[in-house]
């Protein structure tokens, strides 16, 4: 509908509004997540049984959920000022195109050469890894941005980056793998015959087409057996949420200059980093009781760890390897279906979430791949940037509560984001363009098996 466009198309903060601090937003919140167990004994783990795996700044930060502002080391701040602040956009065009009162506005995190929000936190763990005087670092890496991300921060400090990708997206995506290379990070398909616990899902899944959970298995081996390296991980845990709370610090700001509060805020959610980020600022506010707003999460209907999962303690890694976390989840041998929004193929949900999730101060819905390609596309030609399929989740739900307002005439204001390009996932966009893209939904028959794996523990 048309409008006056009192407010720009673009909305940039200064350089000097970058955020100097993160917002921890379990500061705020009532009931904590619960504690990360040691899969031996099942108490929680401290400080030093973290040390193995994790670097020692970024374990402090993992257990700290009483400090709400967390100051950001000034080199960091340096690296993010590259290619921050990320512009929020107000979607005129998209709007026009669907005829409706709702305003829209997305926050967009792809102007960078890793092409996603997970710079936002790779740069800030190879920082801590460098100053740690490691040699270098292990991860996993779905769709492929998070491996990106983190091969452009280890370039930067001169760390070795080990990356495993997981199998399907290996294959599917074979040009962010070369960026990863290109970055001097080696790439490995995942599961595979370089470890040990690769080998064993490898026998025990014959053809399997891998799943983060298997690359995270791999990646932590690797760096626990290894001199002078550490595990590092591009979502669901704490201290990941924290460095990514950029995103919604500048958005909030951003809307702030306008006098613009959202109604609905939506993002995908695979591990919940970037739903976890943009939220952050306005969960707070709701937390304490100053504003209330709808908060969505978008997660894919092949891998419903929100929407059909259970709420429990589970390993966060099909080699049953790592910590366990309470958290939704379908099960850490859960293997989703090889679909094209690879950084959402994740078994479980962030801790954090999982709780707000758990009591209620936000909702989730799933859906199908057709219908998020089909927003994908119809956003791609209106506003100008091919999205990511991840992003494109949270696009379907934007554009189907902006109809709901064309329906009730209601002018409610959206906000979601945008959390990188899909110029690295056209094979994805041919399929969908070729008629050949299917939707898989796991049957209950499937989860139950997938269940039967879960620890039994109680809390």
């Amino acid at each position: 509908m048309a409008e006056e466009r009192t407010i720009p198309y673009k909305i940039y903060l200064s350089e000097d509004e970058i955020p100097k601090q993160w917002y921890n937003v379990r500061a705020d919140m009532k009931n904590k997540p619960a504690p990360l167990l040691n899969p031996g004994t099942g108490e929680p783990m401290s400080y030093e049984d973290l040390r193995p795996v994790f670097c020692d700044e970024l374990i402090k930060q993992e257990l700290d959920n009483d400090t709400a502002y967390i100051d950001i080391p000034e080199e960091v701040q340096n690296f993010y000022k590259m290619y921050r602040p990320s512009p929020l956009v107000r979607a005129y065009c998209l709007e026009k195109a669907l005829d409706t009162p709702a305003k829209i506005y997305y926050k967009f995190e792809g102007n960078n050469t890793s092409g996603s929000h997970k710079l936002n936190s790779s740069i800030v763990q190879a920082y801590y890894a460098k100053k740690q005087g490691l040699k270098g670092v292990t991860t996993e890496t779905g769709a492929g941005q998070w491996g990106t991300a983190l091969s452009m921060a280890c370039a930067y400090f001169d760390l070795d980056c080990k990356v495993y990708m997981v199998k399907v997206s290996y294959e599917q995506k074979p040009f962010r793998r070369e960026v990863m290379r290109t970055y001097g990070a080696s790439v490995v398909p995942s599961p595979s015959m370089d470890t040990a616990i690769g080998r064993k899902i490898n026998a025990d899944h014959p053809g399997t087409t891998g799943s983060l959970g298997c690359a995270i298995s791999e990646a932590v081996e690797v760096a626990t057996t290894n001199e002078g390296y550490r595990y590092v991980l591009g979502s669901v845990l704490n201290q990941v949420l924290l460095h990514q709370s950029v995103i919604g610090l500048e958005a909030k700001a951003a809307l702030d200059k306008y006098g613009v509060k959202p109604d609905i805020v939506i993002g995908c959610a695979g591990g919940g980093s970037n739903l976890g980020g943009l939220i952050s600022p306005f969960m707070g506010e709701k937390l304490r009781g100053e504003n209330d707003y709808r908060i969505i999460a978008v997660e894919p209907a092949s891998c419903p760890s929100f929407t059909r999962g259970k709420f429990a303690y589970d390993f966060c890694d099909t080699g049953m390897v790592c910590p366990l976390a309470k958290m939704y989840t379908l099960g850490s041998n859960f293997i989703p279906s090889a679909n094209h929004a690879g950084g959402l193929r994740y078994h479980g949900m962030s801790p954090v979430l999982s709780q707000l999730y758990h009591d209620g101060y936000m909702e989730a819905i799933s859906l199908e791949q057709t219908s998020v390609f089909e927003a994908a596309t119809q956003f791609a030609r209106v506003e100008g940037i091919l999205p990511a399929p991840e992003s494109s989740h949270a696009i379907r739900a934007a554009i189907d509560e902006a109809l709901k307002c064309k329906e009730t005439g209601e002018e409610k204001t959206i906000l979601f984001g945008l959390t990188g390009t899909g110029y690295f996932d056209l094979v994805a966009y041919e399929k969908f363009n070729n008629g050949e893209m299917t939707d898989f939904i796991p049957s209950d028959a499937d989860l139950e098996e997938s269940f039967k794996t879960l620890p039994q523990i109680n809390g």
